[in-house]
């Protein structure tokens, strides 16, 4: 699975890796993110609209080839209906757990099982593919900072830089950069939905989904600690 092909919500994930110490950043939040990133290809591929406000499959039957967007398909397809907002957060570590899956099956991670405590069976992932999270993370930055137009930008990479951007995700958009960037994460944002005005509505919703998640989650850590 070369970069180009990568999903978005696997490119989230990836982006949460700190390439130096070696170790996802974000964890209380990363599920929402990566969530919010499958939630958003779908729509932009035209597989999941938004009718009366409700996330609608087009077609039950539809399916991506991708095992991690298809899941979700099958999920909301088998759910109650729901708006965006609630998506992002719903058994959202489900989508988490298949992205990660999926990438220790193309090798950009390992699973190494280990015991909490001496006692209980865990998995431990490790980043195996330093030099490619290091090269998307260099392409990400340059739809961040320019010099490419905004307008030029595809509306997969402009999704990636917005959503990550608003779920605070620092190993890529640190909160200096979201304030010295902040016109031009505005019209990313914007982008992200150009298709079509329906698209540009979910596209908010699902920006301002993830950015209410993040600060619930930085809530409850602080609170916990």
């Amino acid at each position: 699975m070369p970069n180009g092909s990568l999903s978005l919500p696997a490119r989230l994930y990836l982006l949460a890796w700190d390439t130096t110490k070696l170790k996802v950043t974000g964890e209380s939040h990363l599920h929402h993110l990566v969530r919010a990133g499958a939630l958003t290809e779908l729509a932009q591929r035209g597989l999941l609209i938004d009718e009366n406000g409700m996330v609608t499959p087009v077609d039950a039957d539809s399916r991506t080839g991708d095992v991690v967007l298809d899941g979700l398909l099958e999920l909301v397809a088998e759910s109650r209906p729901r708006k965006w907002k609630p998506w992002v957060t719903l058994r959202a570590r489900v989508t988490l757990d298949a992205v990660r899956a999926q990438l220790v099956a193309e090798g950009y991670l390992r699973a190494a099982k280990k015991r909490v405590l001496g006692l209980f069976p865990s998995v431990e992932y490790v980043l195996e593919r330093v030099s490619a999270v290091e090269a998307l993370r260099t392409e990400a930055r340059q739809v961040l900072e320019g010099p490419l137009p905004v307008a030029e930008v595809s509306d997969r990479d402009a999704a990636l830089v917005a959503l990550a951007a608003a779920a605070e995700l620092r190993t890529l958009v640190s909160a200096k950069d979201r304030k010295l960037h902040r016109a031009r994460l505005e019209a990313l944002t914007e982008r992200s939905g150009a298709a079509t005005p329906a698209l540009k509505k979910v596209i908010q919703e699902v920006r301002s989904a993830v950015m209410v998640a993040t600060t619930a989650a930085a809530t409850g850590a602080a609170t916990g600690s």
